[in-house]
């Protein structure tokens, strides 16, 4: 770690004499770019520099107390080491922190699905209250929400819905929502009050760019039909829906909440690069699990990570075993106070990770 940021120091001062170059300066693009780059390291060189003056200090004071002083003197010179060691500690953590390798992916929108899981009517209820949650937070955040597809049940559930949340660090926020996320409540239609068990499945994107996963439009068949409604109640007569199929993977999209087959085409391709994306990253993240201790920011779709208990109006997320008693206020969108405590555990974890 401290041979890597004596490194990073020398790349920083190399970077700040180069921008002085005035050839460089005559080249508005490679001045722009070394001005981010130096930017970019400028608060974790300016945090080592302070690290490495406490170091020093400490040393000093160390030093002195070598030296035959008298108890006052000896005292007081004790009390600074130890704030000094203090400080070093702390400072020691936060640039193993600031070191922690960014997810490429954390500045990006974000594709959702959501999906009704074990449980018929009771599941798409629960996956419509969850897609109301999604998008409360992101009304709180001033993102913006786009249904990509639906698929609706009559009395107001979903069977499936996938929307982007469009917004600053959307997919950092939300990356660790994908799970299998279950609930327990009493059915409105249980006449004995016992209480039922139902699942819904979150999957979370990160929103791929063209450039980033290109199509070959001769590797689609697109396919069209007719757009139906709930229960199969034709709501379009002309045949807008639309069914990509990406033929090298098989992965197929539907798309039909648009009234023009373009729009729903638009759509089913925007979901497929996103879904291709995480394809591709898909092997990486499970290579990079098997180094971590835990998967809590790369978890398996498959694995049960939420409870939703209403008798007790209680959420319980079972990967850092947090309790929350707000499920109402919860299920409106006031997920921030779990959403940090996954971010920090996270941390924590790539911390443990981090080479001294």
């Amino acid at each position: 770690m401290w041979n890597k940021l004596d490194e990073l120091e020398k790349k920083y001062d190399k970077i700040s004499t180069d921008m002085s170059n005035p050839e460089i300066i005559a080249n508005q693009v490679e001045w722009n770019k070394l001005a981010k780059e130096f930017a970019d390291m400028d608060d974790l060189i300016s945090k080592y520099r302070k690290y490495k003056e406490t170091l020093k200090s400490a040393e000093d004071v160390k030093q002195m107390l070598s030296e035959n002083l008298d108890r006052e003197l000896k005292e007081m010179a004790q009390e600074e080491l130890d704030g000094l060691e203090s400080d070093i500690e702390a400072m020691t953590l936060e640039l193993k922190r600031i070191l922690i390798p960014k997810d490429p992916n954390d500045g990006k929108n974000v594709v959702v699905e959501v999906r009704a899981g074990a449980g018929g009517d009771e599941a798409a209820l629960f996956a419509s209250q969850l897609y109301r949650m999604y998008t409360r937070y992101a009304e709180r955040n001033r993102w913006k929400a786009e249904v990509l597809s639906s698929s609706l049940t009559d009395i107001g559930g979903v069977k499936e819905i996938v929307f982007v949340l469009e917004g600053k660090g959307a997919y950092s926020r939300l990356k660790y929502e994908s799970g299998v996320h279950r609930v327990q409540r009493i059915p409105k239609t249980e006449a004995g009050g016992r209480i039922h068990t139902s699942t819904s499945t979150v999957a979370v994107l990160p929103e791929a760019q063209e450039v980033e996963v290109e199509i070959n439009p001769n590797e689609l068949r697109i396919d069209v039909f007719r757009s139906s409604g709930n229960g199969g109640q034709s709501v379009n007569t002309t045949d807008s829906a639309v069914r990509v199929t990406h033929l090298p993977t098989g992965m197929v999209v539907s798309c039909q909440d648009e009234k023009s087959q373009l729009k729903n085409k638009e759509k089913a391709i925007r979901v497929l690069r996103a879904r291709l994306l995480d394809l591709m990253q898909s092997k990486q993240h499970k290579e990079y699990a098997q180094v971590r201790k835990s998967q809590i920011g790369t978890g398996d779709r498959s694995e049960r990570i939420r409870t939703y208990n209403f008798p007790q109006g209680r959420i319980s997320d079972h990967r850092i075993t947090m309790t929350m008693y707000n499920l109402e206020s919860f299920l409106d969108g006031e997920i921030s106070e779990m959403l940090d405590a996954l971010v920090t555990a996270d941390q924590a974890e790539s911390l443990n990770d981090q080479p001294d």
